[in-house]
């Protein structure tokens, strides 16, 4: 298959070509095969979520036309290159990642350039996916309906006042507030 096309797309958006973007794109499309998904669509049943963000997500949405504003797309920014396929519809998933040693064999796949980074540039457009990245079925230790929710649900904040969209509210002591306040603190009440 010819990756230019996807390449093309996630340098135009991020305005220069770089490994991450293209073992996105890489590992967007392998996922999007793996999956039975068409390209050039958009997956009505397929949720991504990537492990990291940055120059790497710009070649996974390049490749898989999710986005976080489709809301087929999400960043658990754990500092990993990795992404989780999920087809919503049956809760199959795949986790994709580079191989371990994906580096050095990129000096393989192009002996004559010294540079690492030039390697990888080249070597990761290239190389088969079976050296280039490791596939795993996973099983999902979360609802995905959670994840996705229900569309149009509103309440708002009993500490802030401010409204929350998508079923993103917790209980606490009987009150709805905003699930981000457990982790950075409490908002205080709008006065």
């Amino acid at each position: 298959m010819d990756i230019k096309p996807f390449l093309d797309i996630a340098s135009r958006d991020h305005s220069h070509l770089c490994p991450r973007q293209i073992l996105g794109v890489r590992i967007g499309l392998k996922g999007m095969a793996d999956l039975a998904l068409q390209l050039f669509t958009k997956p009505k049943h397929l949720l991504i979520i990537s492990e990291t963000d940055g120059c790497f997500v710009d070649g996974v949405i390049a490749a898989t036309n999710c986005t976080v504003g489709h809301r087929n797309l999400r960043i658990e920014d754990y500092g990993k290159i990795a992404a989780t396929f999920i087809n919503t519809k049956t809760n199959y998933a795949i986790r994709i990642a580079p191989a371990l040693d994906v580096r050095e064999k990129a000096y393989h796949y192009a002996p004559e350039e010294k540079r690492h980074y030039f390697a990888q540039m080249q070597a990761y457009q290239t190389m088969p996916d079976d050296e280039l990245l490791t596939v795993q079925e996973i099983e999902l230790n979360f609802s995905v309906e959670e994840i996705i929710s229900r569309a149009g649900r509103r309440v708002n904040c009993e500490k802030c006042g401010e409204e929350i969209i998508n079923e993103r509210e917790v209980i606490l002591e009987g009150k709805i507030i905003v699930s981000h306040a457990l982790r950075v603190g409490i908002i205080s009440e709008q006065k």
